[in-house]
């Protein structure tokens, strides 16, 4: 019997004119009214960005932000981004202070994962160094009941799937391993079929979206600017879906959605047409194309 995949909402897909990593990164949508539209398109859950995270809690107090989830069948929330768990210096610093934001919002909330990246500036870090470090995040946030999860990017330092495993296979508390998506993978010339060399316990989330055949200015750019819907660009995307079911991956499905025209559309097209999108994929799936 064909089950519907359980869809989350990936901040950026719902959050309206705010650009990744250009300055504030608080939607200018009202949460209530994003958590509302989610819930009429059929999402089971949905993101939340540290900055926008923030500017939520000034206006509804915890238990409104649950009782709002929870009204519109909610279950799942994701919290972004931590960076920087593995430095030092004032990088640490700073993403400790988040990092104790995260955590202790995430026990609050009773957030299902928060999302992790690498080094992003360029600079190398020792693979030891990376998964000692990740190791203590994990048995922090077991502590509070949550997952961490470390997004593969071509734009980091955890860019392949030998360096990825290899930090996230150091979580001793069950609780720790790897987002795969399908752009990251596609961009960064990882094939779908590696993927069966994921350990299975390590692979925690999947994010659907898709992509021109070719890219589009630099690789940042086309990341932040140019995404498409899952189906109406240049990816296989039943084939990496087939992917990640071979592993029996049972997990939940991120929609996420950067782009100049999701950004533009009215927050009920920006809710609607990626899931009616990403479920023709699965159709695909199911109908063996």
């Amino acid at each position: 019997m064909k089950q519907s995949p359980r869809l989350l909402a990936s901040c950026w897909t719902l959050a309206g004119d705010v650009v990744p990593l250009a300055g504030s990164m608080v939607s200018p949508r009202d949460f209530r009214a994003r958590a509302e539209a989610a819930g009429r398109a059929g999402y089971v859950g949905m993101g939340l960005y540290v900055d926008d995270l923030i500017a939520v809690r000034q206006r509804y107090d915890d238990a409104q932000i649950r009782q709002i989830l929870a009204d519109n069948g909610l279950r799942y929330l994701e919290l972004e981004v931590l960076m920087d768990w593995f430095a030092d210096g004032e990088r640490r610093a700073a993403s400790d202070r988040t990092r104790r934001l995260l955590l202790d919002v995430a026990q609050r909330l009773g957030a299902h994962h928060i999302k992790v990246v690498g080094d992003m500036s360029g600079d190398d870090w020792p693979l030891e160094r990376m998964a000692e470090s990740f190791r203590g995040l994990c048995r922090e946030a077991a502590a509070v009941g949550v997952q961490i999860v470390i997004e593969i990017m071509p734009t980091s330092n955890i860019r392949d799937l030998p360096t990825a495993i290899a930090i996230a296979a150091a979580a001793e508390e069950g609780n720790g391993g790897l987002l795969l998506d399908i752009w990251h993978f596609a961009r960064g010339g990882i094939p779908f079929e590696d993927i069966a060399s994921i350990p299975p316990r390590l692979i925690k989330h999947i994010e659907l979206d898709d992509a021109d055949r070719e890219q589009i200015g630099t690789l940042l750019e086309d990341q932040i600017f140019r995404r498409r819907l899952p189906g109406e660009g240049a990816l296989d995307v039943p084939r990496f879906l087939r992917c990640v079911q071979a592993t029996g991956y049972d997990g939940l499905y991120g929609i996420e959605i950067v782009s100049d025209a999701q950004r533009a559309l009215p927050l009920e097209q920006a809710a609607r047409l990626p899931v009616e999108t990403t479920l023709r994929q699965f159709d695909l799936v199911h109908a063996g194309r």
